[in-house]
């Protein structure tokens, strides 16, 4: 399928969409345009009745494996941050608030934000290549907000997301599939594509009105959780921070960074 701009939405018959992630010479890392781009595809998906189940997926060698570091060169200061984590929650709400079953169809890298794009779909089926985890602790020192720890913490839970974002360690896809991250695991992609397509079909099946209830219920959940938590000061801490610079001077120079726990920017 074409990907317009890294991202594309298919139609197939019986009521089945796919979103699908195409950027391979970024391990489909989503920028600022990209998630743009995949609030409008699942924009698109919403007004189509005819649509009952989607599978967002990425490739063989990635599902998503986070931001892509490029954007942040050009952030000057903590608005930048919080501007660029206003538009991924943007895009992931418009996925949550879907009456629809989504599946995310899942192998290789995905972490970071990619870990997070697969705990805001209700289903995750993975290939046994998958690597996830949520290292923004050891790439470039920036910080998420307060609904996407709690997405990932509804998902595996507390001690686990503390695990991903303390020791910005991976799991593989044995480790995540018993931690609850995956809800059924496969040996290879097309392995999983195919589970996917037939999973979708079964759901499409099912009563919608359930499905669409049971979903807004875990939402408002999700809403509920976060509702007084305070993240933006966090969240721009760490963005106006001079660490969260050599963290992006480090990627583009493909060396290790260096972080001091400077809160002044450089």
């Amino acid at each position: 399928m074409n990907a317009p701009g890294g991202v594309g939405l298919e139609r197939r018959s019986g009521g089945i969409a796919w979103l699908r992630i195409v950027r391979p010479q970024r391990r489909n890392a989503l920028s600022a345009a990209m998630w743009r781009r995949f609030h409008a595809c699942v924009d698109d998906v919403a007004s189509d009745a005819a649509i009952r189940a989607l599978v967002v997926t990425g490739t063989s060698d990635a599902f998503v494996s986070g931001a892509d570091i490029v954007d942040f060169a050009s952030f000057v200061g903590a608005s930048d941050g919080v501007a660029y984590e206003e538009i991924v929650a943007g895009a992931l709400d418009a996925l949550e608030r879907l009456p629809i079953v989504t599946i995310a169809a899942i192998a290789g890298a995905c972490t970071g934000g990619g870990a997070i794009l697969a705990c805001a779909c209700d289903l995750r089926i993975g290939a046994a290549s998958a690597r996830v985890g949520v290292p923004i602790a050891r790439t470039v020192g920036n910080m998420t907000t307060a609904a996407n720890v709690a997405r990932l913490a509804a998902v595996v839970g507390r001690p686990r997301v503390l695990q991903w974002l303390l020791t910005a360690r991976l799991d593989d896809a044995e480790s995540a599939l018993a931690a609850g991250f995956f809800n059924e695991l496969h040996d290879t992609y097309d392995d999983v594509v195919t589970r996917a397509e037939e999973l979708g079909r079964d759901i499409a099946t099912l009563a919608p009105l359930t499905i669409a209830s049971v979903k807004e219920l875990a939402r408002r959940m999700l809403a509920a959780t976060v509702a007084n938590v305070a993240d933006r000061d966090l969240i721009e801490r760490c963005y106006a921070s001079a660490d969260f610079v050599e963290g992006v001077r480090a990627f583009a120079a493909k060396r290790p960074a260096i972080f001091f726990g400077d809160s002044t920017r450089a």
